[in-house]
């Protein structure tokens, strides 16, 4: 079996993603880790539909904004694992229009499940509703209004590939 590598054009895409997605989570400081969070950055992850390596950098670029979370320390590795799962989800959506929901539960479900045990430890069944609820409508919020936007102004520029030679068809 042939070993897949990294070419240094994905490395510094993702690298640039990764960047982007930390500058913009920590510059929108309140908005971005708390209860009601809108998470500007989260639009990112429709990258991952186009050309799916640069889900490595919207994952990383979560690691590196968790890392200044005023909510947790367990936001660096809960939120980073809904991210995660979220892209790779993503990369499977075959609609456009879906696009955002794997990005809209993972988070709901997974921070909504941390946040609730952080901020409701003595009702988690009730905590659990309310933020599930509230990441989930920030999440909703800035994937529809933002991520599609930007989704779809990609798609009508054809994206322009820097990582490989021939773009991905997309419907």
């Amino acid at each position: 079996m042939k070993e897949k590598k990294f070419t240094v054009r994905q490395l510094t895409a993702c690298a640039i993603v990764a960047a982007l997605y930390a500058v913009i989570t920590i510059a929108s400081g309140p908005l971005a880790y708390d209860l009601m969070q809108f998470r500007l950055s989260e639009a990112l992850i429709v990258l991952c539909w186009f050309e799916p390596v640069l889900a490595v950098g919207v994952t990383l670029g979560c690691f590196l904004a968790n890392i200044f979370s005023t909510v947790t320390a367990l936001d660096i590795v809960i939120g980073t694992l809904a991210t995660a799962i979220a892209c790779v989800l993503t990369i499977r959506i075959k609609n456009p229009w879906l696009v955002p929901l794997p990005n809209i539960l993972a988070n709901a479900i997974l921070v909504g499940g941390m946040l609730a045990w952080v901020i409701f430890p003595d009702n988690l069944a009730t905590g659990f509703a309310i933020a599930f609820a509230q990441v989930g409508f920030g999440e909703l919020v800035v994937m529809y209004a933002l991520g599609m936007p930007l989704l779809f102004a990609l798609r009508k520029a054809g994206f322009p590939h820097i990582l490989r030679k021939s773009a991905r068809n997309i419907p």
